[in-house]
């Protein structure tokens, strides 16, 4: 049995060795030094055998690593709700993915960015949106992930390009055309991706050649005409791969040598389509 204040060096403590990892580091208290069971809230649980108990080096709450951390908690699911309002931030991080989701609305304004991951994980989707503004971008990302995709509108303006990537992909396409003109050009392309007639034909003027790509690879093959004379070859050869006859007409004197070759590709091919169908 622990006496108030022991102190673990390493060595056995209440019957029990640590068993670190090799390489891994040592056990060692999240403010520095050796580890103190005797003041820990949980001292008793080192007088209980296994996975009843805890053992310090290997599943321990006070430890400053993680994985330790994580242990004792994966052995000790009931007492995450206990350790929320803990100091260290890890220890609060990983008690919440053990603690009751009526606790966690309470963590949203936790002052580590951390723990407030662990909360878009869990947080029911109704009070999600509380997440939404966050100040750290990989907060916003996981809400961005799991909000319902009507509740995404909200989001369409963040000022992170990866978070807003995340809502063209996932919002209603009834809504996606009021990102159509986003300032960023990766997050026009998946617009350009996903977006339905008429809106995607607005797109064809893109200033991105990257973004006309993806609207000459997915626009009616009758609407191609308009982007014969696009400025950049790239989309010139989108649209010859796709085009009608009026099309390939457009293209057939094309300054680009590869534009021209898929169009005479695609010409002889229909000859010879043709010359089957009449032999």
């Amino acid at each position: 049995m622990n006496t108030p204040g022991a102190t673990f060096m390493g060595s056995a403590l209440g019957g029990t060795s640590s068993r670190a990892p090799a390489g891994d580091i040592g056990p060692q208290h999240w403010q520095g030094g050796p580890l103190q069971c005797g003041d820990c809230c949980h001292a008793a649980l080192r007088t209980q055998p296994g996975e009843q108990g805890c053992e310090p080096g290997h599943a321990c709450m006070q430890d400053v690593y993680a994985r330790r951390i994580d242990r004792f908690f994966n052995w000790h699911p009931d007492l995450g709700d206990a350790q929320l309002e803990h100091p260290y931030f890890e220890v609060r991080a990983i008690a919440a993915r053990h603690a009751s989701v009526f606790r966690l609305l309470a963590m949203v304004d936790d002052p580590d960015e951390t723990v407030r991951l662990q909360i878009a994980l869990r947080l029911p989707l109704a009070q999600l949106i509380r997440l939404a503004n966050d100040p750290h971008r990989e907060v916003r990302i996981r809400v961005a992930q799991r909000l319902s995709p009507t509740a995404l509108a909200s989001m369409r303006n963040d000022e992170d390009y990866g978070v807003r990537e995340l809502v063209a992909l996932r919002m209603p396409l009834a809504l996606l055309p009021l990102m159509a003109s986003d300032r960023d050009r990766a997050v026009r392309m998946r617009v350009a991706q996903r977006l339905e007639m008429p809106a995607l034909l607005r797109m064809a003027d893109d200033t991105e050649v990257e973004v006309r790509r993806i609207v000459a690879e997915r626009l009616p093959a009758p609407l191609l005409l308009r982007m014969a004379r696009d400025a950049d070859w790239r989309v010139r050869w989108e649209v010859a791969q796709r085009g009608d006859a009026a099309v390939l007409a457009a293209l057939q004197g094309d300054e680009d040598s590869e534009v021209r070759q898929t169009v005479a590709e695609r010409l002889g091919h229909e000859v010879i389509q043709l010359g089957v169908a009449h032999g």
